[in-house]
């Protein structure tokens, strides 16, 4: 099987392709922009194992570079809700119009697509847990991008009957992760004994899932998944920012005086929570416990300064 995995540079999309070299005896195909999140440092100690190209998912020309695939894993986006306040425009391109590209594509090959999206879509809940069939009523630009490409994709399969699968995971964490997020963001930060930025009171509950777990459950829908649904993928770690923040620091043997509240960002969504009953009923549930999977994400970084420090300069002008 010859699979393309776009944005397989990325911090979810090459955890994703380790795992599959590690799992399969399949050819795997990364088609990558290579943009500030997409780095070949990711993919360092696997490129003589796949077959690289670059390119992006908006241009036509760089999707017929791939030739003939069995099937497409979309992990290609921008992410950052940050960067898509400052800039919506890209957002809208990439994740839409992207994705409208690897659908058309699809659908000229006959192949199935996995559609990677975030529990963003839904918005936030103050209680219980967001179903699949839940309306979406995103926040930001980013996240109002992701769900545009959700229902267009759908659209695909009710329409053309292309066989489309989506998946909305929960925060993800883990190596190679830039350090724009909270948690490599934090870790960093503390390493360098600089500030961490905490929007509002900190109070705003995330679940939290470490990214082998989803990389094995986006697996999961590839091979058994039902065609044209939605799956959920949540780690059932619910914790507040400030404590994400506590744990780091305590870890990292740091003091909490690092901690800098900071005025909190537009639109900013109080509390994410997945219901996730559905891809268990698939035989998928977390593996890594939380408190562990941190610990060994910090010593990653720890020990991996070769990997970050070249990103400070990029972050620092921000």
């Amino acid at each position: 099987m010859r699979v393309l995995v776009t944005g397989g540079a990325g911090f979810i999309g090459s955890n994703f392709v380790r795992y599959m070299l590690s799992k399969y005896d399949y050819k795997i195909v990364v088609l990558d922009k290579l943009t500030y999140a997409g780095r070949l440092e990711n993919l360092g100690d696997i490129m003589r194992n796949i077959e690289f190209i670059r390119g992006d998912i908006c241009n036509k020309e760089d999707l017929e570079r791939v030739g003939e695939c069995d099937a497409i894993i979309n992990f290609a986006a921008e992410t950052h809700v940050d960067r898509s306040i400052l800039d919506a425009g890209i957002f809208v391109k990439t994740d839409i119009f992207g994705t409208f590209n690897l659908l058309e594509f699809c659908r000229r090959l006959d192949i199935p697509l996995v559609q990677v999206s975030t529990d963003e879509v839904y918005g936030s809940i103050a209680e219980g847990s967001f179903k699949e069939e839940d309306a979406l009523n995103p926040s930001s630009p980013y996240s109002s991008s992701k769900a545009g490409a959700d229902l267009l994709a759908r659209a695909y399969y009710k329409t053309y009957g292309l066989p489309v699968m989506i998946t909305r995971s929960s925060n993800n964490f883990g190596p190679y992760q830039y350090p724009e997020k909270l948690i490599p963001l934090f870790i960093v930060n503390a390493l360098q004994n600089k500030p961490l930025p905490l929007y509002g009171d900190g109070g705003n509950v995330r679940d939290w899932i470490y990214v082998l777990d989803n990389c094995e459950a986006i697996d999961l829908v590839f091979h058994k998944g039902k065609k044209g649904e939605i799956y959920n993928i949540g780690g059932g770690n619910e914790r507040t920012n400030l404590e994400i923040s506590h744990m780091i620091l305590d870890e990292l043997k740091k003091p909490k005086s690092l901690i800098k509240f900071v005025k909190d960002r537009p639109g900013h969504d109080w509390r994410y929570s997945l219901d996730c009953k559905k891809i268990k009923l698939l035989g998928w549930k977390p593996k890594c416990k939380f408190e562990e999977a941190l610990k060994n994400t910090i010593k990653w970084y720890k020990e991996n300064q070769w990997w970050w420090e070249p990103l400070i300069t990029q972050l620092d002008s921000l």
